[in-house]
């Protein structure tokens, strides 16, 4: 007993020992996350993950380290564990199902971003989910409009960036020397970027790059280059290193800044000084200049901004600047918009990961329509984008460009790609879809023919009217692309169906199924006092995001159903039940539901023109809750927004 006893305290302390290692171990990937050592914070965090202890923290930390280095398959990895344990974040969502894509798992990803939806559905890239479901048809309709080639002059590690300087190729690298020492960054563990030149030509492949001015490169990044035409005046980014002078952020971060070169008037050598619109809280970087040289571009996460990093614009005014705007909700996403560039025939290129893409950053497109707006948005497809980071797009007149990508079969971490425009790019909505679809029988899905089938817009009026054929067929023809639309069928004996649907951005067909029930029980008109809208129609239910009352996208799309079942029952009335969660105080979330009872009505009367006498609602706060999930009771996101609902009765018909 007595060796068995030993034995206890011996596991005891070994356990005891075991986990304060692991303790100390996170606690110094914690520091490395922290100073942005990825790589060094990832090391820590993956031994004591494969030891078995993954709390929720580190599984985000060890997921973001790899993420923020664009090792997607990894980071897919380690969100996929996180996801498993539980968590629903809205963030981690979307990263999830971003690097999902890495892998080609577009299905997968697509499932994740339908819990982002439901997650924080506010979000503009929600919306851009919620309006372009067919977003890989469209970009296989934009793909094969370039020619790819590959350049000699990449280096095993990352070479980007590139930019047209007076016949020759001006880039950004981190290629070394053997001969020589260079100093190191913990972001990723490699050197310092500097920038480098190459000539362009038919030996392209066989001339070494050289080093830019040393006037230019400093002991720091410097990186992305953009040249005036004269050549005379150059814009470029760099650590926040000026004269010698080194600053960090309140929170000891080195940040980016932008600077502007003039050429000596031997033209030998160049003058720079910083840019005056730059801080040492933020960053500001990655130029590109208008058509006309009076209008500078760049990228930012400047306060006030929509995303982790939104473009914007400023005017060049002499030797000065006026105000930085920004891009606007068209262009910035709360994703990542960086690494401008405008062609000589107004367009506007950039990557995000924040619009519907192949995974990592894509290269989008965008026509600019004055000095104050762009076109729709357009990814440019394959081959220039890839499951992996596409950016630093670059083009001429004449269709020859360059671009940076880290896709495999690469020579290094980042390589720069030559290509050549073949076709045109699809740039705009000039365009129409059509809608074909059959009506069947829900449980046998035997064709239904001669049931009437109506077209709705997205205000829930009837545009279009078609009867279904013998095989129960019906089709819709020349509809607007990008635009929200219903189809309902009606037949006598059956029930009524209803479907929404978005047309896509370019040419093409969209398909549905109506599937209508024959019997009694036929919907609203049979259906007694007291019935649920929700589950008579197959309603979505009408949710809200935690402590808000405002409505939803995904939640219109549902009450313009209720709105056109009204319309169609001009008698009904019905009474909003609106409900929240458990948590908060008990009357506060009295008032919150109030609140979203009153919104769902007003939604109601505002956008389908019901009269509000049809209407009544109140709000029960957390007095009916759907699950266990009571006051005190910890419970998941999904399980607490299950109780975050309204319903629909109905009170007369």
């Amino acid at each position: 007993m007595r060796q068995y006893i030993h034995f206890i305290i011996a596991l005891v302390f070994v356990s005891s020992s075991q986990m304060w290692a692991q303790e100390k171990t996170v606690n110094k990937g914690d520091k490395e996350f922290e100073k942005y050592a990825y790589v060094d914070a990832r090391e820590a965090y993956l031994k004591v993950a494969e030891e078995g202890y993954q709390s929720e923290d580190l599984l985000k930390r060890l997921a973001d380290s790899y993420y923020y280095t664009a090792d997607y398959t990894q980071a897919a990895k380690w969100y996929g564990v996180l996801y498993d344990s539980g968590n629903r974040e809205a963030d981690y969502l979307y990263k999830y199902a971003l690097s999902l894509k890495s892998d080609k798992s577009y299905v997968a990803s697509d499932q994740i971003m339908e819990e982002f939806l439901t997650v924080k559905g506010e979000d503009y890239r929600a919306k851009l989910f919620l309006n372009e479901r067919n977003y890989l048809e469209e970009i296989e309709e934009q793909s094969g409009r370039f020619e790819l080639s590959n350049i000699g002059f990449n280096s095993t590690l990352s070479d980007f960036a590139p930019a047209f300087y007076q016949g020759r190729l001006v880039f950004a690298s981190n290629r070394t020397k053997r001969a020589v020492t260079k100093r190191i960054h913990d972001w990723n563990e490699q050197p310092f970027l500097d920038i480098y030149g190459v000539s362009i030509g038919e030996d392209v492949t066989k001339r070494g790059a050289q080093k830019f001015s040393k006037k230019i490169n400093s002991r720091y990044h410097e990186s992305t280059a953009v040249f005036t035409k004269d050549g005379m005046t150059m814009y470029f980014t760099r650590n926040n290193y000026t004269n010698k002078d080194y600053k960090e952020d309140e929170a000891g971060t080195n940040r980016l800044k932008l600077y502007r070169a003039k050429r000596t008037e031997d033209g030998g050598d160049w003058d720079v000084e910083e840019l005056p619109f730059n801080s040492d809280e933020y960053s500001v970087a990655h130029p590109a200049l208008s058509k006309d040289e009076k209008t500078l571009y760049f990228a930012s996460d400047m306060p006030g901004g929509k995303g982790l990093s939104d473009l914007y614009k400023i005017s060049i005014e002499g030797e000065g600047f006026g105000d930085a705007v920004s891009l606007g909700d068209g262009i910035n996403t709360e994703g990542r918009e960086t690494f401008p560039f405008i062609s000589e025939d107004g367009k506007l290129y950039f990557a995000s990961n924040g619009h519907l893409g192949l995974g990592g950053l894509d290269v989008f497109v965008a026509d600019m329509e004055g000095s104050n707006s762009f076109g729709e948005v357009f990814n440019l497809g394959r081959p220039i984008n890839s499951p992996q980071d596409d950016f630093t797009f670059i083009i001429k007149k004449n269709g020859l460009g360059y671009f940076a990508s880290n896709r495999e079969g690469g020579v290094g971490d980042d390589d720069i790609y030559s290509f050549k425009s073949t076709r045109p790019l699809i740039t705009s909505r000039q365009c129409k879809q059509n809608m074909e679809g059959t009506v069947r029988e829900d449980r046998n899905e035997d064709p239904i023919a001669n049931a009437k089938v109506y077209l709705l817009n997205a205000d829930g009026n009837i545009i279009d009217e078609k009867i279904s054929e013998y095989d129960g067929s019906f089709k819709f023809e020349g509809l607007e692309c990008s635009s929200q639309f219903a189809v309902r069928s009606q037949k006598k004996g059956y029930s009524t169906a209803e479907k929404p649907f978005v047309t896509g951005k370019t040419n093409g067909t969209v398909e549905r199924t109506l599937y209508m029930r024959q019997g009694n029980d036929l919907g609203p008109t049979a259906a007694p006092p007291g019935a649920d809208l929700v589950k008579i129609l197959g309603l979505n239910i009408i949710y809200f995001d935690l402590d808000k009352d405002y409505i939803r996208p995904d939640a219109e799309i549902e009450l313009r159903k209720v709105i056109a079942v009204m319309k169609l029952y001009p008698t009904m009335k019905i009474d909003v039940r609106s409900h929240t969660d458990s948590r908060a105080k008990d009357a506060y979330n009295m008032d919150l539901s109030e609140r979203r009872a009153q919104s769902t009505m007003d939604y109601i009367v505002k956008v389908g023109g019901i009269d509000r006498s049809r209407l009544t609602g109140r709000g029960y706060g957390e007095t009916q809750l759907l699950n266990r999930c009571s006051n005190g009771v910890p419970c998941s996101e999904y399980e607490h927004q299950l109780n975050r609902r309204s319903e629909f009765i109905i009170v007369a018909n």
